[in-house]
């Protein structure tokens, strides 16, 4: 076996991947509520892989409503290597049209109703999130992305990710192209965050569906064109986690090159004996490795 373990959060429409071996399905209980679904355990090519639908099966969940630390937490217990998120994305950038792929590796958080920490008071952690994506992981998953048929793979990019679940009025569109925003979303914070506490290692692939609605000369952003778009995408989404997992298979893993593994070793800094201890126990999966 190579090491890998591979945890895929899939966005709008994804809610699973064809040519699975060894299917099961897990019900996950966790200390911070339930996660969007059940994990979905299997192999592909080899690789030990686990699935979870970002906003469960039917699209039930809003942005605001899922529970992101119980999903980073299932997955951390689930014994996860590595996460990719694959998600859908608005276009703020002429040259990034609606199917393209985006590898992003920096995200501006707009978000404001959502837990987006395993921390706080009676155990205080600060982690470094300057470089909030694993390099290594994005740039796997935009070779493969590539492989898998994508008109159009951008490597790098900010995601500016908003509450929703209403898309951007146009003057906060515009707003956001001005600070050079590419894409925007409403997933992808807290979850590459609490990734980060977590000690996993982190990609996304933003798939394109729209304009938003900076786009003057386009009708603006319509649901049912993005369903359409989504769509389209699906089959390329699961080509592209076929490509990755068999990179994956072709190479043992080692940890990330940023050192993503190891990033609370110093980023906890309530005293010992100042803990409490019902936090603690909360955070057996997720920072049990310092604690």
């Amino acid at each position: 076996m190579s090491g890998w373990k591979l945890g895929v959060i899939g966005g709008s429409g994804l809610y699973g991947l064809p040519g699975l071996d060894d299917v099961r399905k897990e019900q996950v209980h966790t200390p911070w509520g339930e996660p969007s679904g059940p994990l979905v355990h299997a192999r592909l090519d080899g690789v030990e892989l686990v699935f979870l639908p970002r906003h469960d099966e039917g699209h039930r969940l809003t942005p605001s409503a899922i529970n992101y630390r119980a999903n980073i937490d299932a997955l951390k217990r689930a014994g996860v290597t590595d996460v990719l998120s694959l998600s859908a994305c608005g276009s703020l950038k002429e040259d990034l049209v609606p199917g393209a792929f985006v590898a992003v590796d920096q995200f501006i958080d707009r978000t404001f109703a959502r837990e987006k920490s395993f921390f706080g008071a009676g155990c205080v952690a600060h982690v470094a999130m300057a470089d909030p994506v694993c390099r290594r992981l994005s740039a796997w998953a935009a070779d493969a992305a590539a492989a898998a048929g994508a008109p159009h793979v951008q490597r790098g990019g900010t995601y500016l990710a908003m509450e929703g679940p209403q898309f951007s009025t146009r003057a906060e569109s515009h707003l956001y192209r001005s600070w050079g925003c590419d894409v925007i979303g409403m997933t992808n914070m807290p979850e590459a965050k609490l990734a980060r506490e977590a000690e996993l290692p982190y990609a996304s692939l933003c798939m394109v569906t729209d304009y938003d609605c900076w786009r003057t000369e386009d009708a603006d952003v319509d649901i049912a064109d993005i369903l359409a778009v989504m769509k389209a995408n699906t089959e390329r989404a699961h080509a592209t986690v076929r490509a990755l997992v068999q990179r994956m298979a072709a190479e043992p893993r080692t940890p990330s090159p940023q050192g993503i593994e190891s990033a609370l070793e110093y980023a906890v800094i309530t005293a010992p004996d100042a803990r409490d201890p019902g936090l603690v126990a909360k955070l057996d999966a997720v920072a049990g490795r310092v604690l």
